[in-house]
């Protein structure tokens, strides 16, 4: 099977950058991977989480990739593989991916919170077997700041229903 043929009819005039994609999970296969072989080698009993544990990692998956992908602080790490386009909402920018290959790649693991979440919830997971309690202080947290996001919006629709100004 020629791999390039594959590619080629798999995209069609698209640009969608299959070797790059492969070499991302590559690299996130290699991390799980060596984030096991590390526990095993500390010997770390794996945890067994709890439905409250379930909930404050999925908030704070959620808060830290939209930090990732969307927060202006975090464009400059975007920058190199985005163009700025404007803001999407409230404390958020929109980006366009730029660029072929690997930076085309990267560009869309870094504006896709969805994307971004998978490798967010394992490093959360490898933080909560190899230093339980400093990440529990670190999702707790970034579940503070999501449910301080969530009130700030509230009461600025509020503000908005009784026309006030926020």
């Amino acid at each position: 099977m020629n791999l390039h043929r594959e590619a080629r009819a798999y995209a069609g005039d698209a640009d969608r950058p299959l070797a790059a994609y492969t070499g991302l999970m590559g690299l996130y296969a290699g991390t799980v991977l060596g984030i096991a072989a590390a526990a095993r080698a500390l010997r770390r009993p794996l945890p067994q989480p709890g439905p409250w544990d379930v909930v404050l990692n999925a908030v704070a998956t959620h808060q830290l990739g939209r930090l990732i992908t969307r927060d202006p602080v975090t464009s400059p790490l975007r920058a190199p593989f985005t163009r700025f386009e404007g803001t999407s909402g409230p404390a958020e920018l929109k980006e366009e991916v730029r660029g072929t290959g690997a930076r085309k790649a990267i560009g869309e693991l870094l504006t896709c919170p969805f994307c971004t979440g998978l490798w967010v919830a394992t490093g959360i997971t490898a933080g909560t077997l190899l230093a339980p309690r400093p990440t529990r202080l670190a999702t707790a947290t970034l579940a503070a700041l999501a449910a301080a996001d969530f009130l700030q919006l509230a009461r600025a629709a509020a503000q908005r229903g009784a026309g006030e100004a926020s």
